[in-house]
C-alpha cells in the first residue's frame, strides 16, 4: 500500500532494464515527487497522460553512459513510522553524492534546499 514506494522502486527498476520510460498511476503527491527529481536530474521528463481512461505519469530515465543515474534507494519514512528532521538534523547523503527529498511546508525540497530555506519536514526518502 505503500504508492510512493512503489513508484521509486519502478523508477530503479526501469532503469536497471534499460528502459527509457516507465508509466506509474498519477496522484498529486507522485507527481510533485517527480518533479522533484526532475529538477534534481535523477529523471529527464515528466509527463501527465490518460491511458485507457486513467491518469498516468510518464517519467524519463536518465541514463549516464550506459548505467542509469540512480542507483540505490532508500525508503526513510514508512506508513508505519514517520520519521522528521528538524533543519539541524539534515545531513548529506552518500558524502553529498545522493540527495535526500522531504515534504515540508514549502513542497517537496531536497536536503540541501530545506537547509537553505530553513525549513524542516517529513524524510521521504534517499537516492544515491
Amino acid at each position: 500500500m505503500d504508492t510512493l514506494g512503489d513508484m521509486l522502486i519502478q523508477i530503479k527498476n526501469a532503469g536497471n532494464a534499460g528502459r527509457e520510460t516507465v508509466m506509474v498511476s498519477y496522484s498529486h503527491f507522485k507527481n510533485a515527487v517527480a518533479e522533484a527529481l526532475l529538477r534534481e536530474g535523477y529523471v529527464s521528463f515528466v509527463n501527465k497522460k490518460t491511458r485507457r481512461g486513467f491518469k498516468v505519469l510518464e517519467i524519463g530515465i536518465v541514463f549516464e553512459e550506459t548505467k542509469p543515474k540512480i542507483k540505490g534507494l532508500e525508503r526513510v519514512s514508512k506508513l508505519s513510522r514517520r520519521i522528521y528532521f528538524g533543519v539541524n538534523d539534515i545531513i548529506p547523503v552518500k558524502q553529498g553524492y545522493g540527495s535526500l527529498f522531504l515534504s515540508t511546508p514549502k513542497g517537496i525540497l531536497t536536503g540541501k534546499q530545506a537547509r537553505k530555506d530553513k525549513v524542516g519536514g517529513e524524510a521521504l526518502f534517499k537516492v544515491w
